[in-house]
Parts: structure tokens; C-alpha cells; sequence
């Protein structure tokens, strides 16, 4: 009774597969011509996103600032790290030399630094949220300063669709004609204006 049972399920599975690949046979072989046709009409151009990253003086400014940032808090890290350590140092070797007044003292003194410790990861865990937090905000302006100039720009234009190339990741090839970074780069920057430091 399993063997037969097991014998109608593999059947049933290779008239059902053989069904479907029919069906995807002769919905392929109609597909070429359909979006032949319907792409006929289309308006299509790409953006290379690495050029614009480095020309788009928006992008530039932003990538400045948030490396001034970074180097900002690493510097302030640093520089409580070493104090941290130096003090550690000094505990360590007046520990050695017994130069507490009391076993209490000393207990003291360590439970002090390791509060230190803690409030310095604490800190360190604060300004790296900080640092993202604020890099996601600048994507999203980033995006934002895109999409809204992409609409503008399109209005006079009419593409149907507007790809975005990084690399080979989503274009394979593209005719040269199609690229319009250029245009968009100098659009871009035209409308941007820097706020004053």
C-alpha cells in the first residue's frame, strides 16, 4: 500500500511538473515579442552612481564632514583610552609597592577605575551610534536631493525609466548614448548651494 501510494505521488509530481513547463515553454517563446513592442516606445537612459558619488559636490561636502566627525570622536577616544590606561598603570604600580593606606583604599581606587572603563565604553558606544545615526540621515538626504532633482529634470525630458549602474552590478552593457550622468551631475551641482561654515 506505500509502495502504491508513493508510485501515484511521483506520478502525479511528473505530470504536474510536465504541465508547468509547457506552459512556461510557450509563455516564453511569446514573451521576446511582447516586450519587444512594449519597449519600443520607451525613453530609457542610466546614471553611473560611482561617478556621481565623486562629482556630486553635495555627496562631496557630506563625506567630509562625517570624516571630520569620525576623526573627531576617534581622537576624543583615544585620548580618554590613554588617560584611562596611564591611570591604570599608576594604580598597578602603587598597588605592587603597597602604597595604599588600606586594602579599603585600594579596593577604592580599583572600583573608580573600572567605573572609568565603563564610562568610556558607554561613551564610545554613544558617539558610534551617533556617527551612524547621522550617516543614515545623509543617505537619506542624499537619496532625497536625487529623487527630487530626477523628477524635476524628467518633466523636460520624458524617460521611461532611469537605471542606476554601479560598476557591472546592474548593467552588463549599455550603449554610451544612454548614460546621462553627466547631465545630472552638472544639474545637481547647479542646484546645490553649500551652507556657510
Amino acid at each position: 500500500m506505500n509502495y502504491l501510494m508513493n508510485g501515484l505521488a511521483a506520478l502525479a509530481f511528473i505530470v504536474l511538473f510536465s504541465q508547468c513547463a509547457g506552459k512556461t515553454d510557450n509563455q516564453t517563446t511569446n514573451a521576446p515579442a511582447q516586450a519587444n513592442a512594449e519597449l519600443s516606445g520607451m525613453k530609457i537612459a542610466y546614471v553611473e552612481i560611482d561617478t556621481l558619488l565623486a562629482k556630486y559636490n553635495f555627496c562631496i561636502d557630506l563625506n567630509e564632514a562625517m570624516v571630520k566627525k569620525s576623526e573627531n570622536v576617534r581622537m576624543t577616544l583615544n585620548q580618554k583610552a590613554t588617560s584611562l590606561n596611564k591611570e591604570k598603570q599608576d594604580f598597578q604600580k602603587k598597588y605592587e609597592n603597597n602604597a595604599f593606606l588600606s586594602p579599603e583604599r585600594a579596593q577604592q581606587e580599583y572600583n573608580r577605575l573600572a567605573k572609568m572603563e565603563q564610562d568610556l565604553q558607554e561613551l564610545s558606544n554613544k558617539l558610534q551610534n551617533g556617527l551612524m545615526e547621522e550617516n543614515n540621515k545623509n543617505s537619506l538626504q542624499f537619496r532625497d536631493s536625487i529623487n527630487a532633482f530626477l523628477k524635476e529634470y524628467n518633466k523636460t525630458h520624458g524617460y521611461s525609466l532611469i537605471f542606476s549602474n554601479t560598476g557591472f552590478d546592474n548593467l552588463l552593457y549599455a550603449d554610451s548614448t544612454f548614460n546621462i550622468t553627466k547631465e545630472i551631475v552638472d544639474g545637481l551641482n547647479a542646484r546645490y548651494s553649500p551652507v556657510k561654515k
